[in-house]
């Protein structure tokens, strides 16, 4: 873990939005922006895609990420990288630690292969991306719904290679900034997951604030 405060002030932010548990978002960061994501009440997940803002289809590569800094879990100095090896945004400040970007968004298919036949029609994180996308943007649409982080979200590998779904390792008021390499467009779902831990069985609000200049 790597954490690390932020000088930023809430009260300097020229974007200040509050995310109900379950809703989505999207919103382009500027090139020099600072984009924190807060886990207002503690033990949230908030999957989260990025997007060259002129280019979608240079969007966030988990593979290229993780090879890059040879590092399966995100936090300070991380660099998230696109398709085309571009940085798209830098991990500035953590008060968290740690983030997934393995686990992937929940699903109608994955809620009722991993838990049960009649949790697939429950709401789910990729039915909220391309909600999001469909209604907010001119031009995603599914192919575009790839692999994402999940910010404050506990994945652990086991010693056999599988993935795990544990109590968070975040808190109230913790969370995570990036600074924008470059124009790119935010999209997020405050994930309304209630069948694993990712929650806490309790999906709960998170904020995101955007500062112009360099980060604190």
């Amino acid at each position: 873990m790597s954490l690390l405060e932020s000088k930023l002030r809430p009260e300097d932010a020229v974007f200040d939005q509050v995310v109900l548990a379950g809703d989505g978002f999207t919103h382009v960061v500027k090139k020099g922006q600072t984009c924190r994501i807060v886990d207002m009440e503690g033990n949230q997940a908030a999957d989260t895609l990025f997007y060259d803002a002129h280019d979608p289809s240079n969007r966030y590569s988990a593979v290229d990420t993780v090879r890059e800094q040879g590092n399966i879990y995100l936090t300070t100095g991380t660099k998230l990288l696109s398709t085309e090896g571009d940085v798209l945004m830098t991990i500035v400040a953590d008060t968290c630690g740690r983030h997934d970007t393995l686990g992937g968004a929940c699903a109608a298919e994955s809620n009722q292969v991993r838990y049960a036949i009649d949790k697939k029609y429950m709401h789910a994180c990729r039915d909220t991306f391309l909600l999001v996308a469909a209604c907010c943007t001119k031009d995603l649409s599914k192919r575009d719904i790839t692999a994402n982080v999940n910010f404050f979200m506990n994945v652990p590998v086991t010693p056999q290679g599988k993935l795990t779904f544990e109590d968070g390792v975040s808190g109230p008021g913790r969370y995570v900034e990036l600074q924008a390499e470059r124009d790119v467009r935010v999209l997020i779902s405050n994930c309304p997951q209630l069948n694993n831990p990712c929650n806490g069985y309790n999906p709960t609000p998170i904020r995101v604030l955007i500062w112009d200049g360099g980060a604190g």
